[in-house]
């Protein structure tokens, strides 16, 4: 069964002077569909010629144009860079040269110092061997002025132990003598 309002439309013919289908198909409103058309596109083509192509032709010039400004001062800045890399570098070869020098100046002045200390210490030793060598000497006189003496008492002891009598000194002068 059909609704009463399915059976109006359907019922319902094509509106006066209109023929049934689709416009765009019917012949008839071409010329007016072409004019639209044409006017469109031509309002369209004369915006995007005057106002929308330059102003994106703008753009991509001035970007162009910072990025080549961009490259140029990243270059500037990359050689000042370089420059000052290399002044670094120099003013740290001029600090290792003078650290160098003034270490060999150091170890100059530090050599000469233990020279001369090993100088004086060497002069303090044999000046110590020279009074010990002197003491020596003189212990030795000593010594050898008593062996004598010592001889003379050693055999006083040796002839008092053998004879059971101890000799004089006559005898014992007499007897060293010879």
């Amino acid at each position: 069964m059909q609704s009463p309002a399915s059976t109006a439309t359907a019922g319902a013919a094509a509106p006066e002077g209109a023929a049934g289908g689709l416009p765009q198909f019917d012949l008839t409103t071409w010329p007016g569909q072409a004019a639209w058309f044409l006017i469109f596109f031509v309002i369209v083509l004369v915006l995007m010629a005057r106002v929308f192509v330059p102003r994106i032709g703008g753009t991509i010039a001035a970007r162009e144009d910072k990025i080549t400004g961009d490259v140029a001062e990243a270059r500037r800045m990359k050689e000042e860079a370089d420059a000052q890399a290399a002044a670094a570098q120099a003013d740290i070869a001029q600090a290792r040269a003078q650290a160098m020098k003034l270490a060999a100046d150091a170890r100059a002045r530090a050599q000469a110092e233990i020279s001369a200390k090993l100088a004086e210490e060497e002069a303090k030793l044999a000046q110590t061997g020279a009074a010990a060598e002197a003491r020596s000497a003189a212990a030795r006189e000593a010594a050898m002025a008593h062996v004598g003496e010592i001889a003379g008492d050693a055999a006083a002891a040796i002839v008092q132990k053998l004879t059971g009598q101890a000799p004089s000194r006559a005898e014992l002068a007499s007897a060293g003598a010879a």
